[in-house]
């Protein structure tokens, strides 16, 4: 039997199904198209935002120096390099232009610096990682929803039976039929957001490692270029 066939499967099933089932049912559908929106959205964005991060830390590791580093990040309007790295760069010019004495811009220079890199880095990331809560939600919890409907058709399917005084496959089919629907679905929906999920992880890591590498970089250069911040013996 085809359960996709209108008079017989799937859709009568749901049809003849309790408006509990149907609201599960629906609310499941909402979750699989949010599911693998958010995923096909996010392979995208990751897959192309890493080509570009790669480009640029080459571009940043093979410049003569930082001045000519942001120079060329800056060319790429989407370089997240560079928003990073000129809100460092702007906090090093504020300390230049400060009055403070040599001695101290030295002593808090470097945890200036490192504490907007941080935020710089924290604020892509952030970027980054939206509507992955999401895919979370639908991981967990679109299988318990799904049981929710499995619940509800088996207490349906022991209602029919006390009803009709008698187990007979008419009386419990309806019922049985609502639970192991919704347990698929639910189940459909768990899946692949649960697989994709942890992918899309593990790439958010590999691109927070990368960031992070930047920071590292850009400060290193900075102590090395800038007098100023350079360690002094006492």
């Amino acid at each position: 039997m085809d359960i996709f066939l209108p008079e017989q499967g799937l859709w009568s099933m749901l049809a003849q199904a309790s408006l509990l089932i149907q609201f599960i049912m629906l609310v499941l559908l909402v979750m699989s198209v949010s599911s693998w929106t958010i995923i096909i959205y996010k392979f995208i964005s990751y897959r192309r935002f890493t080509e570009n991060l790669g480009n640029q830390l080459q571009i940043f590791d093979r410049a003569s120096d930082l001045a000519e580093a942001m120079k060329k990040v800056r060319q790429d309007a989407d370089s997240p390099l560079y928003r990073i790295g000129f809100s460092a760069l702007k906090e090093i010019q504020k300390l230049e232009q400060s009055q403070l004495s040599s001695s101290v811009k030295f002593r808090i220079a470097e945890d200036n610096v490192r504490r907007v890199l941080r935020q710089g880095v924290s604020t892509h990331l952030k970027k980054l990682a939206s509507s992955l809560p999401f895919l979370a939600i639908c991981a967990n919890s679109s299988l318990l929803i799904g049981l929710l409907g499995t619940v509800w058709g088996i207490m349906n399917a022991f209602h029919a039976i006390g009803v009709q005084r008698g187990a007979s496959l008419a009386t419990v089919a309806p019922g049985i039929s609502e639970a192991l629907i919704t347990t698929a679905f639910g189940l459909v929906v768990a899946i692949p957001a649960t697989i994709f999920y942890n992918i899309l992880w593990e790439r958010l890591n590999s691109i927070q490692a990368d960031l992070i590498y930047f920071a590292g970089a850009f400060l290193n250069r900075a102590q090395r270029e800038l007098p100023w911040m350079e360690k002094r013996e006492k």
